[in-house]
Parts: C-alpha cells; sequence; structure tokens
C-alpha cells in the first residue's frame, strides 16, 4: 500500500493558505528586486503565461507536442495554476470555496434538467 503524506489531503482553506504564505514570500522578493509587488493585474497576467504552459503539456500529453518530461511538468503546471487561483481569489475578496460549491450545484441542477428534458 502506497504512503500517502498529509500535503495529498489538505482541504481547500488549507491549500489556499499555503498559497498566501507562499505569496508572501514572492512580495518580499518583488520588494527587494522591484520596490513594490505585483499588482492583481499582474497575478492574472502570470496566470495566463501558466495556462499557456498547461495547454502546451496537454498538447504533448496528446502527442501533437514534444516536450522532454511532460508528465512530470504538467502536474507542475496544473499546481501553478491552482496557486494563481487561490491567491488571485483571496486578493479579489472572493469565497473561492462557496463559489466553487454554489456553480457545482447550479450546473448540476441544469445538466439534470437538460437531460431530464432529452429524455422526454
Amino acid at each position: 500500500m502506497q504512503s500517502e503524506s498529509s500535503e495529498t489531503h489538505m482541504k481547500l482553506g488549507d491549500l489556499q493558505q499555503s498559497a498566501l504564505d507562499l505569496n508572501a514570500l514572492y512580495e518580499r522578493l518583488e520588494i527587494r528586486r522591484h520596490g513594490r509587488v505585483w499588482t492583481t493585474e499582474e497575478l492574472a497576467l502570470g496566470f495566463v503565461g501558466d495556462v499557456g504552459d498547461l495547454a502546451k503539456l496537454i498538447q504533448a500529453r496528446a502527442g501533437v507536442r514534444t516536450i522532454d518530461d511532460w508528465q512530470a511538468k504538467l502536474g507542475h503546471e496544473l499546481s501553478d495554476c491552482l496557486w494563481s487561483i487561490l491567491v488571485l481569489a483571496h486578493k479579489c475578496g472572493i469565497d473561492l470555496e462557496a463559489e466553487f460549491a454554489r456553480n457545482i450545484r447550479e450546473l448540476s441542477e441544469y445538466l439534470s434538467t437538460e437531460l431530464g428534458a432529452s429524455q422526454k
């Protein structure tokens, strides 16, 4: 049986706190290097870059792009994207856990209705 670390069982709030702790370190470095922290807009642009990198790795997974060690890089890039989402949600004052639950509920209701209508 494979041993699982406690990190694999982190709740969303714990993940977000870890992301914010890391962001605080990034902000200290940004101040040292540039005299200021990244704006929310700059964080969003960084996220867009990560999503682009993710798309390239998905292409490598599908065999339409050649990237060495794409599988290990894919997990890293997904993690980078999640980090960005967690930090951006916090900086924008979004309760991501509540929004996710609401969105899933609404989409599930919509899809159930659509599927029910298509069976008639």
